[in-house]
């Protein structure tokens, strides 16, 4: 296969978080299937992402669809099987990806976070001919607008040397992640039932800014009102409500993070950790205006993917669609609540040779059947595309 790939690429780093390592992951799973990715070079797709005034946007849109539609073209069309990319709605033009297919190129996007972002497919999304959907939970999204779509995994990769399963374990307990409202609830209940877990991640220790809370420095009470009148008319009176309801909730005590906080990590050291740790968490629930405190939304992540690969002993937060990834037990545990959460930690580091099945059989699913190269062969299959 020959993919044109646009996966959010840029020559130098921005204020975006968590962008870089797409890049890599997808050009390292199209060499793994054998094909050969091309992109526009010179084009900086992140930048598109940092562009708060419209008219800066819309000038990026420009330069970087210009530049692309010229690389497409020096790569004759007949040369390239389909574009991937991995774009926000913004940073879509309708008429290049138009002109695109045009010459036969079907395009494909990819994007994730779907529940989070959006209520309903964006309208920059409908000229594409493909959509990859990886959250079972955004399936109705493109359903309801009867968009063409494939329920794949996210795209994770591995180096071949990191597929091992049977580790040393040197890190006990584990959670890396960026620190949120509710990841700070349900690790502190872990902390107060005495679970010795380490956490790894932006924003966690007493210098950090505590996502989701009010500013100590305020802007103008009518500032405000005009910044929640807006919010209102925007996103409605539940969000509205619900916003509110979050700013009233009880403050965790810094002092039970302090000494379970550690040092951020290295890419390789992160890769080690997830290894080398008794047990690896994952979080599936995210802070939204849209939901209430006690009942966020849950969506599968890409640590649900990547930790599998990575041979972790994985212990996860149970979603909906989980259950079609993994023989949920078997290949990696789950939990529902902070005590189920509890109670199953307990489990495991009690029991070794169960880390040890939950590892290699985590693994070996993950690798065959949630690979890059497996959803490429199914996304050809989709378009008719000989693989």
């Amino acid at each position: 296969m020959r993919i044109f790939l646009i996966c959010q690429q840029s020559k130098r780093s921005h204020a975006v978080p968590s962008y870089q390592f797409w890049e890599g992951y997808l050009k390292h799973g199209i060499e793994e299937a054998g094909g050969v990715w091309m992109e526009a070079e010179g084009v900086d797709w992140a930048e598109g992402l940092t562009c708060a005034d419209p008219q800066a946007l819309r000038r990026w849109r420009e330069t970087a669809w210009e530049r692309t539609l010229s690389e497409i073209q020096r790569q004759k069309p007949s040369g390239i099987d389909f574009v991937l990319s991995y774009l926000f709605p913004g940073q879509v033009d309708s008429t290049a990806i138009q002109a695109i297919q045009s010459k036969g190129i079907p395009c494909v996007n990819f994007f994730c976070d779907n529940v989070r972002e959006f209520s309903e497919m964006p309208a920059e999304f409908k000229p594409f001919a493909l959509q990859w959907v990886p959250e079972f939970e955004a399936l109705p999204i493109y359903e309801t607008a009867g968009a063409r779509h494939l329920h794949l995994p996210m795209p994770a990769w591995v180096p071949p040397e990191r597929r091992v399963w049977d580790h040393p374990e040197t890190h006990g307990v584990s959670f890396i992640g960026s620190r949120d409202p509710l990841r700070e609830r349900l690790l502190s209940v872990l902390l107060e039932r005495g679970v010795d877990l380490k956490i790894r991640g932006p924003g966690w220790g007493p210098a950090s800014v505590r996502l989701l809370s009010p500013s100590s420095d305020r802007p103008p009470l009518l500032e405000r009102l005009r910044g929640e009148s807006r919010f209102l008319r925007q996103e409605g009176f539940p969000a509205w409500f619900w916003k509110l309801a979050w700013s009233f909730r009880r403050q965790v005590p810094e002092a039970l993070f302090k000494n379970h906080v550690h040092e951020l990590l290295s890419p390789v050291d992160y890769m080690n950790v997830i290894q080398e740790s008794a047990v690896t968490l994952g979080i599936n629930r995210t802070p939204h205006y849209r939901r209430s405190w006690n009942k966020p939304i849950l969506y599968s992540r890409l640590r649900d993917i990547e930790a599998p690969m990575l041979g972790a002993c994985y212990l996860t937060e149970k979603t909906a669609g989980l259950s079609r990834l993994y023989d949920l037990g078997t290949e990696v545990e789950t939990y529902t609540t902070a005590d189920d959460m509890a109670e199953k930690i307990k489990q495991l580091t009690a029991d070794r040779g169960r880390r040890q099945k939950l590892r290699k059989a985590g693994q070996r699913r993950a690798l065959a059947e949630h690979s890059i190269p497996r959803s490429l062969e199914r996304i050809a299959a989709s378009l008719g595309i000989r693989s």
